[in-house]
């Protein structure tokens, strides 16, 4: 549920704020952790939107290399997140995401291994193919943000009920 105070507000701020005001709302839902069990109480919609914040998260925060790192690699590329976002009419970042999955079956046993800060650090000399598609991500991070927006706007019901 997201009250409709806190969704003119965020819609007010702009559609970063409208996207977040409802990632809040479904992660409230969860109890703040998307487990097995949790996973069951959301729709494909309101999954699809927390696989977005977390990709949008990570590879604005460190590219596709922290993304699997940090383990949301079998989130993105093992769950029909890039089939998802290309039925909300997404295709580039649809390509993208099925691009890095081949880079993803590649490499993630390297990139997921525990390592120190400073291994951490050279995993993204050693794997500069994801270079590309970071940059991708970042140039297109705007238009994307606002086509997950618009596609909430339009399709309210299936993310979150309004009270």
């Amino acid at each position: 549920m997201i009250s409709d105070a806190v969704l003119r507000q965020a819609a007010g701020e702009g559609m970063d704020a409208f996207v977040a005001a409802f990632v809040t709302a479904i992660k409230e839902t969860i109890g703040g952790e998307l487990t097995t069990e949790t996973l069951g109480e959301l729709n494909s919609d309101q999954i699809t939107l927390l696989a977005w914040d977390a990709l949008h998260q990570e590879v604005m925060d460190g590219g596709f290399v922290q993304l699997i790192h940090n383990g949301y690699g079998p989130f993105i590329f093992k769950n029909p997140f890039a089939k998802a976002v290309k039925l909300w009419g997404m295709k580039e970042l649809s390509k993208l995401v099925y691009d890095a999955h081949t880079l993803y079956n590649k490499y993630h046993e390297q990139i997921e291994r525990d390592c120190s800060d400073e291994e951490f650090m050279a995993l993204f000399e050693q794997f500069p193919e994801f270079d590309d598609m970071d940059d991708l991500f970042v140039d297109q991070e705007e238009a994307w943000t606002a086509d997950v927006a618009h596609y909430i706007d339009e399709h309210i019901d299936k993310f979150a009920k309004v009270i």
